[in-house]
C-alpha cells in the first residue's frame, strides 16, 4: 500500500515497458496453444469460502459500495483503517473507511475485517511521534472499538504495516521490541480479539524466523500470520513462502497459525483479471485462510472491482464467478500459465471453473463426472482485460453446447483465449442443474464467526461447523451467517441439519435482514457430529438475504446449551 515515490516510479516505468502487462517479458507465454487445465471434481481441496475475495480499504462507507453491490461477490474479509483514522491514502483529501463507520456494511455483506492500527497516522510512510503518542493512540483506538458493542465481525488487530521499511528503528527501537510492547498494551485492553502480524511488505525467511523467535520467547506470537504478496508475476512463489513459514513454526515449536495475505497483486497488474485469477488459484491451492486485494488507487471501490461511478469492471465478473462457488473447491492442475480455480456443488451438480492466463486455443479437461449422466451442458463466459475505469456491463457468452461424457470426463475446447482476460466454465447434467435456484447452503461455506469448521463423513459435503459456543460480548459471540439468494419474496421453510450431544434441548437465536430475534430449538441427537433436522419458517426478500444462527449476538440474550450446524435447506 502507498509505496514510496521511488518504488511507485519504478513500477510506473515498468508499466511503460509492458505491452501486455501480465504477459510481457522473458517469463511470459508465447502465443500458446494446446495447453490443458485439468479439473478433478472428485479431489476435494477445501470447502468453498472465497479465500481471495477480500480487500484493503475496499469498503469506503456504510453505502460505498452498497451492501447490494457487495453481496453477489460473497466477500470474505477486509482490512480497514482504525477508529478515528486521519490517514490520507493515495492522494485522498479526507480520511475514509473507518472500521467502525463501515462495520455494519461489512457485516451485512457476510464479511469480517482486520483493523490496521498504524493507519491512525495521516501520512505514509508513517511519521513516528514517540512512544507516549503511539500508546495513547492505541489505547484510544482499542477503547473506541470496545465501546461499539453492536459491531461484530472484527476478527483481528493488525499492530503495524510493512515494518520492514516503515518502522522507525532509530526513534522507536527495534521492531521486534516494539511489537512486544504494542502487543502487551492491546492485550491488556482487549484480551479477546485476535492479533495479526507481522505484515511485512515481502516474505523473507530470515526476517520471519527472527520475528517468530522473538515472539515465541516473549509470549507474543500472532494469532494470525500476515504478510504481503505485491510483486509482479510472483504467484508461483506463494507455495514456497507457505512451506518456509510452516517449517519455521515446526522448528520453533509453535502451533500452526492461519495465514492471511492482506495485500496482494502488484501496482502494475492490479486490474488484469487473469493475474487476479493466478493469485486466487494459489491461495486456494496452498492454504491461505483469507487474502485481500491491494489498495493502490481509489478507496471504497473494492480495489477496482467497481468504477468511480459504482459500475462493474472487467475484474468484477471474475470475482462474481468466484463468489458463486459453493460446495467444495476441487483440484486443478495448471499447464504453463493456464490456471484456474474450481468448485463442485453436489447438491445441484454444478461444476464452476474460473480460468485463464494464457493465449491461444486451449482445453479444460473435467474429470470425475460419473454421476452427471451420459451428457452435460457446458457454458463458457469471458471478461476482458480492461482496467478499473472501464465499465463492463456483463460478460460475453463464448460457447454453449451439450457434450457427451466418456469415462466420467469431458474435454472442453476454448479457442482464441486472451491472456489478460478471464473465463468461466459451467458444467451441469444435460437439461440444467438439479434445481433452478440454490436451496442447500452448507455451514462451512457460510461466514463462520468464533466457531470452527470440522470434517466428518457423517456431514453433508464432508464438513460441518462446531464450537458455536461464545456469547460473552460482540468480540466472542459465536454465529454462522448464511448468504442466500431466493427467487421471490415469500415465506420459506428452512430445514436445519444440526447435532446436539448435550442430552437436553439447546437453542440458537435466528435473525435475518435486520429482523427481530426468534429462537430455534434443537432436541438432543445421538451425539456430536450425528445430525438430525428441525424446521422453521423465514420470510425472505427476493434476491439476497443474510440469515444468522447464533449462540450469541448483539441484541440477543444468548442461546442455551450447544449445537453444531451442518447445513440449511430452503423450500
Amino acid at each position: 500500500m502507498n509505496p514510496p515515490l521511488t518504488r511507485a516510479l519504478a513500477r510506473l516505468s515498468a508499466l511503460t515497458l509492458l505491452a501486455g502487462l501480465a504477459i510481457a517479458g522473458p517469463a511470459s507465454p508465447a502465443s500458446a496453444a494446446d495447453l490443458t487445465l485439468t479439473v478433478d471434481v472428485g479431489q476435494v481441496v477445501r470447502p468453498a469460502t472465497q479465500v481471495a475475495s477480500g480487500g484493503l480499504y475496499g469498503v469506503g462507507s456504510d453505502s460505498q459500495p452498497t451492501t447490494d453491490m457487495l453481496l453477489p461477490l460473497n466477500p470474505t474479509s477486509f482490512t480497514q483503517p482504525p477508529p478515528g483514522t486521519t490517514h490520507l491514502g493515495n492522494g485522498a483529501t479526507e480520511p475514509c473507511c473507518d472500521a467502525l463507520d463501515v462495520g455494519h456494511n461489512i457485516t451485512r455483506a457476510g464479511a469480517q475485517q482486520f483493523i490496521r492500527l498504524p493507519d491512525i497516522y495521516p501520512t505514509f510512510p508513517y511519521e513516528w511521534q514517540g512512544w507516549a503518542d503511539w500508546e495513547q493512540k492505541v489505547t484510544t483506538m482499542v477503547e473506541d472499538r470496545l465501546a461499539a458493542t453492536d459491531t461484530t465481525n472484527i476478527h483481528g488487530w493488525e499492530l503495524w504495516n510493512e515494518p520492514d521499511w516503515t518502522w522507525d528503528t532509530q526513534a522507536a527501537g527495534s521492531f521486534n521490541d516494539g511489537w512486544t510492547r504494542t502487543y502487551e498494551l492491546v492485550r491488556s485492553l482487549d484480551p479477546v480479539t485476535p492479533i495479526v502480524g507481522p505484515s511485512p511488505s515481502v516474505y523473507r525467511h530470515d526476517d520471519m524466523l527472527d520475528f517468530m523467535t522473538h515472539a515465541r520467547d516473549t509470549g507474543t506470537v500472532p494469532d494470525v500470520i500476515v504478510w504481503h504478496e505485491l510483486d509482479d508475476m510472483n504467484w508461483d512463489s506463494f507455495d514456497d513462502h507457505v512451506a518456509d513459514y510452516r517449517a519455521i513454526e515446526e522448528q520453533l515449536g509453535i502451533s500452526p497459525r492461519p495465514i492471511a495475505i492482506n495485500e496482494y497483486n502488484s501496482f502494475n497488474q492490479m486490474d488484469i483479471p487473469s493475474v487476479a485469477l493466478h493469485w486466487m488459484s494459489v491461495f486456494e491451492r496452498h492454504g491461505a485462510r483469507e487474502a485481500h486485494r491491494a489498495y493502490w488507487f481509489e478507496a471504497g471501490t473494492f480495489d477496482g472491482l467497481f468504477t468511480l461511478d459504482d459500475e462493474p469492471t472487467a475484474s468484477y465478473w471474475l470475482y462474481r464467478w468466484y463468489g458463486e462457488m459453493t460446495g467444495n473447491i476441487v483440484a486443478t492442475t495448471p499447464e504453463s500459465w493456464l490456471d484456474g480455480v474450481a468448485s463442485y456443488d453436489s447438491s445441484r451438480q454444478i461444476v464452476n471453473v474460473a480460468f485463464g492466463g494464457d493465449w491461444g486455443d486451449n482445453t479444460v479437461d473435467v474429470t470425475g463426472l460419473d454421476s452427471f449422466g451420459s451428457s452435460v451442458d457446458v457454458r463458457i463466459l469471458s471478461t476482458p482485460g480492461s482496467g478499473r475505469h472501464t465499465h463492463v456491463a456483463e460478460p460475453t457468452v463464448v460457447h454453449e453446447a451439450t457434450m457427451p461424457v466418456s469415462g466420467g470426463r469431458i474435454s472442453v475446447p476454448v479457442n482464441g483465449m486472451d491472456a489478460e482476460g478471464a473465463y468461466q466454465l459451467l458444467v451441469t447434467p444435460a437439461g440444467g442443474p438439479t434445481t433452478t435456484w440454490q436451496q442447500v447452503y452448507e455451514a462451512e461455506n457460510a461466514t463462520v464467526v468464533n466457531a470452527r469448521t470440522r470434517s466428518s463423513g457423517q456431514a453433508s459435503n464432508g464438513y460441518y461447523v462446531g464450537g458455536i459456543d461464545g456469547d460473552a460480548d460482540m468480540r466472542s459471540d459465536s454465529f454462522v451467517d448464511f448468504t442466500v439468494n431466493v427467487p421471490e419474496a415469500r415465506g420459506y421453510t428452512m430445514t436445519i441439519d444440526y447435532a446436539n450431544g448435550t442430552g437436553a434441548t439447546s437453542t440458537h437465536g435466528l435473525a435475518y435482514n435486520g429482523s427481530d430475534w426468534s429462537t430455534v430449538s434443537y432436541p438432543p441427537t445421538a451425539g456430536w457430529g450425528r445430525f438430525e433436522t428441525t424446521s422453521v419458517t423465514v420470510d425472505l426478500d427476493a434476491g439476497y438475504n443474510v440469515i444468522r444462527l447464533a449462540k450469541g449476538s448483539p441484541h440477543f440474550e444468548g442461546g442455551t446449551g450447544y449445537a453444531e450446524i451442518d447445513r440449511i435447506t430452503l423450500s
